[in-house]
């Protein structure tokens, strides 16, 4: 495929996805995330074909520019929208697919400093909520949403959601390319899980409660019956 038939998917992408846009003009001066792509695309045909000094200076304009750290060596598929953008970096060995919807300060950064393969692989039709931060050589399955804010370090399966630092793995059903919002809030029911396990030992100590054990196993079936509900989401 073209470089071009690339550019012409990625504006395409803008008009399919963000329901704020209104007209094609919009693309020239309001979406630095397309901008960041063309740059990229140019650069990775440069970086290519051996040209690798000169595609890190257009990349380091471009940073300037639209503030986003791309690196040219990177690999990026099609129909990709970067949605405001600001402050997301791509590592060198990152591996993007199709489709794939990136939201503001979204980081896929390595954490290794030996050469090869040390950054992400987010497979198609995934989306990656504001703030996430996506580390190592691993790889998002296909169809997966990756919550605002999230670190993850681990493999995750295809049609999964991910939210929390470090990431814990949802497993889902259903699937829509937005919805980043919608997540549960696993530290909250955690949180409340551990509150009622100390009421009950406080009333145990205070009042010689002695039905502590069944009250225990009672707070333990209600957070298993929690987790459970998740997995089946």
């Amino acid at each position: 495929m073209s470089i071009w038939t690339l550019i012409k998917k990625d504006f395409a992408a803008v008009k399919d996805r963000d329901p704020a846009f209104k007209n094609k003009i919009e693309l020239l001066y309001a979406y630095p995330g397309i901008w960041a792509l063309v740059n990229y695309r140019i650069s990775n045909k440069i970086y290519k074909a051996g040209f690798k000094r000169t595609a890190r200076f257009i990349m380091s304009i471009n940073q300037f520019i639209t503030n986003m750290d791309i690196h040219p060596g990177a690999t990026i598929g099609e129909n990709v929208f970067i949605d405001h953008g600001i402050g997301v970096v791509i590592g060198e060995t990152a591996v993007i697919g199709n489709n794939v919807t990136i939201y503001q300060g979204v980081t896929l950064g390595g954490v290794s400093l030996n050469p090869g393969k040390r950054h992400p692989t987010i497979e198609d039709d995934v989306t990656i909520g504001a703030g996430a931060k996506i580390l190592g050589n691993i790889t998002i399955g296909k169809g997966s949403k990756i919550g605002a804010n999230s670190v993850v370090v681990k493999d995750v399966p295809p049609y999964s959601t991910v939210v929390g630092i470090p990431g814990k793995v949802i497993k889902r059903k259903d699937y829509s390319p937005l919805g980043h919002d919608k997540l549960p809030d696993i530290e909250k029911e955690l949180f409340e899980y551990l509150m009622d396990r100390i009421k009950v030992l406080e009333e145990a100590v205070i009042n010689s409660d002695k039905n502590i054990i069944e009250k225990d196993e009672e707070i333990e079936k209600k957070y298993r019956d929690y987790l459970e509900a998740l997995k089946n989401r």
